[in-house]
């Protein structure tokens, strides 16, 4: 499981030019779910994400987490975050969950933020998405459940 994070002071995802989710300070989190994730993997990204400490404290020093901070969280599904072009120019996406599946742990990673009680918002999975946000920082964090980088 693959995830790209970005610390955000507003985010939006629009479908068919209707909001479907949005925040204020907070995550963005763009996730991928690859073959053969499972649950571990599921636990894992769900416990680094909302445990990352690249928020201000009273120093100025990255120090803080989302849920210290009381942070809002939107998850946009993205399997191209599997997107392999090692060979060529044209991405392969075969290391990619199967749709079914992915949209299982998607929506799964999804609940397990909200039982931290932090508002969490969602773009809709398979759709064409719009999305816009305000990159604070610029921070942005890659995580992958399988710790290859």
């Amino acid at each position: 499981m693959r995830a790209v994070v970005q610390r955000v002071s507003e985010a939006t995802v629009r479908v068919d030019n209707k909001v479907a989710g949005e925040i204020g300070k907070g995550l963005l989190v763009f996730l991928g779910i690859g073959e053969g994730d499972t649950e571990k993997d599921l636990e894992y990204l769900v416990d680094k994400v909302l445990g990352l400490r690249i928020f201000q404290d009273e120093n100025d020093k990255m120090n803080l987490s989302l849920l210290d901070i009381n942070g809002e969280i939107l998850v946009i599904s993205q399997f191209t975050l599997y997107g392999d072009v090692r060979k060529g120019k044209r991405p392969s996406f075969t290391d990619s969950a199967h749709p079914d599946i992915a949209e299982r742990m998607y929506l799964e990673f999804i609940d397990k933020c909200k039982t931290k009680e932090i508002k969490t918002e969602k773009g809709i999975f398979g759709a064409d998405m719009k999305v816009s946000l305000v990159n604070d920082g610029p921070v942005t964090i890659l995580l992958d459940s399988k710790k290859l980088f």
